[in-house]
């Protein structure tokens, strides 16, 4: 077994990834046939089509991690009489380039997702193409969907259509900096200030998006706020675990792609054309989250109520903001993993609970997920009056394969991160630490550290805890190869 101190921490963390990915059942290199296809393909993908509009003139940009070269998404808004205003999303086409049944599909279907690992990125397809063919980077003529919305002075639709353009993104922005100068209103971001018209475009972009955010609220979208470890390279030497946090950026691509991805599905139902839904069901264990909100001064029906959570969890925000997002956490595991089923003409799928939305799908990241791309398939097959490009029982095997794939997917991030952490508390064995109990079954208990944001197993003193229960933990053993990390629990 080499030692940490042989290694650089980054290589480490790769050779686990890799194998997870493998242990997973997902692919962690491209096949020579989808290599071969890849090779063929010289240039982003260019239509003349008289049906495909050209929207180049528009004031388009993306928001996205300050790293993220797969760019998916355009947002631009125009206002409109009487306070409403005009939502125009761009969404990458993929699918010009990767066609059905090709070898670039076939891995994709398999993988179904990008996998993001501490190390390495896996992603759903060659860099060739997601960085940059069918990326809509800076400067550069791309195809696009594009999704328009009307919204209305209160944040409801008013109406909605889908169609195929040409566009070009004026700057290429990240979330952090977009997100401190909303907040803040201190100076724009340099990437701003150049292209006339944009600083005012983003400010209307970010008043939409926060009337659409409290409409949702008022309709029982739940309020949830977690805190999402990030790790930290010092060259290829792991530096810390670092805690992610929201913005108003970040909750203007929220909410556009929340209400694209409704607009999506209503468009696809209007074509008689079937969709790949992304649902939450009601949550199983509803009787804990009772019980979570009771601890907390709260009084929760017996039946699920979306509207009801979203009321405690406000006031449950406004009492302790601190301690927010390890109650977030809880009621997100109690509520249950998403998972994608198909829903044919006529019929009626569950929606998506903490969402408070009834019409979800997945079509806003064809370049890194597969379900994404699919709908992005029906949705040209039905813009240009043709027929379903796939069977039900197609799409009923895509669904479970891309739910048992994402699945997977987030086990292999989940192991990186665990062995990441490992990595980091290797040296603090002994050490007491503040947690909260994630995670209660037969399997096993799980606490997160309030800090550093770590998560770990509980071997003894885990009697009577459930999830959301608070308990003071020392670390016991850390294994960098399986990414375990073991607590007891201590008074």
């Amino acid at each position: 077994m080499p030692n940490n101190h042989d290694q650089k921490h980054r290589s480490i963390l790769q050779r686990i990834a890799r194998r997870a990915m493998l242990e997973r059942g997902l692919l962690p290199d491209f096949t020579a046939r989808a290599l071969a296809e890849l090779d063929a393909i010289h240039g982003p993908a260019a239509r003349t089509d008289k049906s495909t509009r050209d929207l180049r003139d528009l004031l388009w940009c993306s928001i996205d991690n300050d790293d993220s070269r797969d760019l998916d998404q355009l947002t631009v808004a125009q206002a409109l009489p009487e306070g409403a205003v005009k939502l125009l999303v761009a969404i990458a086409d993929v699918d010009a380039l990767v066609r059905k049944q090709s070898a670039l599909d076939e891995h994709a279907q398999h993988n179904t997702t990008s996998v993001y690992t501490a190390a390495e990125i896996f992603p759903m397809l060659p860099e060739k193409l997601s960085t940059d063919f069918t990326s809509l980077n800076h400067d550069t003529d791309r195809l696009a969907i594009v999704i328009e919305l009307v919204i209305a002075g209160d944040g409801s639709i008013q109406s909605s259509d889908v169609y195929e353009a040409t566009v070009r993104n004026r700057a290429k922005l990240a979330y952090n900096s977009v997100g401190a100068w909303l907040e803040d209103g201190g100076p724009a971001p340099p990437d701003i200030a150049p292209i006339a018209g944009l600083d005012e475009n983003l400010r209307l972009q970010d008043r939409v998006a926060q009337k659409l955010k409290a409409l949702r609220h008022m309709h029982g979208a739940l309020n949830l706020e977690t805190i999402e470890a990030r790790v930290v390279f010092d060259g290829d030497m792991l530096k810390d675990l670092e805690a992610e946090t929201k913005n108003r950026a970040k909750d203007i691509i929220e909410d556009f792609m929340i209400a694209s991805n409704s607009a999506t599905v209503r468009f696809l139902a209007s074509k008689k054309f079937p969709s790949l839904r992304r649902v939450v069901r009601t949550p199983k264990r509803w009787d804990r989250i009772v019980e979570l909100a009771s601890e907390h001064g709260g009084n929760l029906p017996k039946e699920p109520d979306p509207r009801a959570l979203e009321q405690f969890l406000l006031s449950a925000r406004a009492a302790d903001a601190l301690r927010f997002p390890d109650l977030s956490l809880s009621i997100i595991k109690l509520l249950g993993s998403g998972e994608y089923t198909v829903e044919l003409p006529g019929q009626t799928a569950a929606g998506h609970f903490g969402l408070a939305v009834k019409d979800y799908t997945h079509a806003t990241a064809p370049n890194r997920r597969y379900p994404d791309l699919i709908t992005q398939r029906l949705l040209k097959e039905a813009i240009a009056g043709r027929s379903v490009p796939y069977a039900n029982d197609e799409l009923a095997a895509i669904a479970k394969r891309c739910t048992e794939s994402e699945d997977a997917a987030k086990k292999v991030e989940r192991q990186v991160e665990k062995s990441a952490a490992a990595m980091l508390l290797e040296s603090r064995i002994g050490e007491k630490f503040d947690s909260i109990v994630t995670g209660a079954s037969e399997k096993g208990t799980w606490v997160r550290l309030l800090a550093p944001p770590v998560e770990g197993r509980l071997v003894s003193g885990f009697e009577g805890m459930d999830v959301g229960h608070r308990m003071k933990v020392q670390l016991i053993h850390t294994d960098v190869e399986r990414g375990y990390i073991d607590f007891k629990g201590v008074k």
